[in-house]
């Protein structure tokens, strides 16, 4: 009787690993919920359908005027489904300080940004947000490395929640533009 339910509670136990990790494989980018940088929570499942360019962001970086380049991107491409999402980040050599609002004001009188911005947050280390988290774990870095390495490091997620591509803070949207043309060309009917 002992084997028994030893035998019974090891076929639980697998089961219940197995569940757990279908469950994480079949995770994709629409199950997250982040907040805006009005502090509103979004669910990422409100941008089914588009292809998203996530970028972390920040105003004080030798990177900022990217901000210029992801407007025009946005601008150009919106209509075809293509959204840019900025999460403003505070982790590399404190190049983004000020609060959400400050951040708000400074992107839209500055860059004239009208894409979507949310809150400050973390992208690595121990309150790593979880969206990042997973962007970080489906496209990894240089050499296999999940850390993001600076400011405006860039992913590119395709209409069906797929994280595509990752690119480095040194890549600017006008380059980016060349894989957004492939992937349209490639997609239309």
């Amino acid at each position: 009787m002992k084997k028994l339910q030893r035998l019974f509670l090891a076929l639980f136990t697998l089961s219940a690993m197995t569940l757990s990790y279908a469950k994480e494989s079949t995770m994709n980018i629409y199950d997250f919920k982040v907040f805006d940088i009005d502090g509103k929570e979004v669910s990422m499942s409100k941008y089914k359908g588009k292809m998203l360019l996530i970028v972390n962001v920040a105003s004080k970086c030798k990177f900022t005027e990217q901000y210029e380049g992801l407007e025009k991107l946005y601008q150009k491409y919106k209509d075809q489904g293509i959204m840019v999402l900025g999460f403003p980040s505070n982790q590399f050599a404190k190049q983004e300080p000020a609060s959400n609002g400050k951040i708000k004001v400074f992107c839209t009188s500055t860059y004239d940004v009208h894409f979507d911005m949310f809150a400050k947050i973390d992208v690595n280390g121990q309150y790593t947000a979880p969206l990042f988290a997973y962007l970080k774990k489906e496209q990894t870095g240089l050499l296999g490395t999940e850390s993001i390495k600076w400011n405006f490091t860039k992913f590119l997620v395709g209409k069906k929640g797929e994280v595509l591509k990752r690119y480095g803070s040194k890549t600017t949207p006008k380059e980016i533009e060349k894989d957004l043309e492939k992937i349209l060309f490639i997609s239309a009917p």
